[in-house]
């Protein structure tokens, strides 16, 4: 029989050890250096132990967020100085790579829950913090000579627009899943920072006199901040396709563009920005006119 020719001898272990594991054979002897195989899974011992997931975060686009919070840094501290030419262009600076850091992780496929906080604390120093604190130097120290009064509005006016600009990027935030990606609810915050600190830097460099630029000033602040926790649509521009071919006669909207804020950058920056913030109430109030037209002509149909 073949199990009593592979049958061990007496006194022999029916169930051998195969690689120091028990093996049931049914009192089959397998002579010592034969290999068993078998189909159970390893062992949790022979298992190798796994590596720890890396952690980090990407660099590309959180380079151009931190170029955002360097410079509504430098624009406080200009502004401290006195050097409010230049705390007006680092703003703008911010403004564009604050443009670029959310595209280029788009592009790039480099989103990350670490990225969106860190852009919206970055954009809360750039343009929260820095355009109030630029006001702030500019206009209160001035304004404070007419009367303590006039002191007292022009720093609540400033901390006015930064808690605006706070509660913008906070409702921002919460909204970003639901909201309709062809408009801003609301001015958006870097737009706000241009409009006041585009009018400090053009009141500055035209440099008048008097009580009257200084409450506009803080008048800007005001608007500015109510139109950014306001309700009104704003173009947010996500839909338009860089990739689609345009005529060639548009490509002269680039030069004719730089021609036109390079003849006079503070000026035409402040108009520039001040037409996109009056564009907001304006489509309100065209929705507003043509939804009523609209029901008025329904109401004066035929009846059914």
């Amino acid at each position: 029989m073949l199990a009593e020719g592979l049958a061990g001898p007496v006194g022999l272990p029916q169930v051998p050890l195969c690689r120091g594991r028990a093996l049931p054979t049914m009192g089959i002897w397998i002579p010592p250096g034969w290999v068993c195989m078998t189909t159970d899974p390893p062992t949790a011992q022979n298992d190798a132990p796994s590596r720890p997931r890396r952690r980090g975060v990407y660099l590309l686009p959180n380079l151009f967020t931190t170029a955002v919070l360097f410079s509504g840094f430098y624009a406080i501290v200009a502004a401290t100085d006195g050097n409010f030419d230049r705390a007006g262009i680092a703003i703008f600076i911010a403004m564009v790579c604050d443009g670029l850091d959310g595209r280029i992780a788009r592009w790039t496929n480099t989103q990350s829950d670490f990225g969106k906080e860190y852009d919206s604390l970055s954009d809360m120093v750039a343009f929260g913090l820095a355009p109030a604190v630029v006001a702030y130097q500019w206009g209160v120290e001035s304004i404070a000579e007419y009367g303590a009064l006039w002191g007292r509005l022009g720093w609540l006016a400033t901390f006015f627009y930064a808690a605006c600009a706070a509660i913008r990027l906070a409702r921002f935030n919460t909204k970003t899943a639901t909201a309709d990606k062809r408009y801003f609810e609301g001015l958006p915050s870097p737009s706000g920072a241009a409009l006041l600190a585009g009018f400090v830097w053009m009141m500055n460099d035209l440099q008048h006199e008097g009580i009257w630029p200084l409450i506009l000033a803080f008048a800007v602040a005001f608007i500015a901040g109510a139109l950014m926790v306001s309700r009104f649509p704003y173009l947010s521009g996500k839909d338009f396709d860089l990739k689609q071919r345009v005529p060639f006669a548009f490509l002269l909207l680039v030069p004719l563009g730089f021609v036109i804020v390079g003849s006079s950058p503070p000026e035409m920056l402040f108009g520039l920005f001040g037409i996109f913030a009056l564009s907001g109430p304006t489509i309100w109030a065209w929705r507003k006119l043509t939804r009523g037209r609209r029901a008025r002509a329904g109401g004066a149909g035929p009846a059914a």
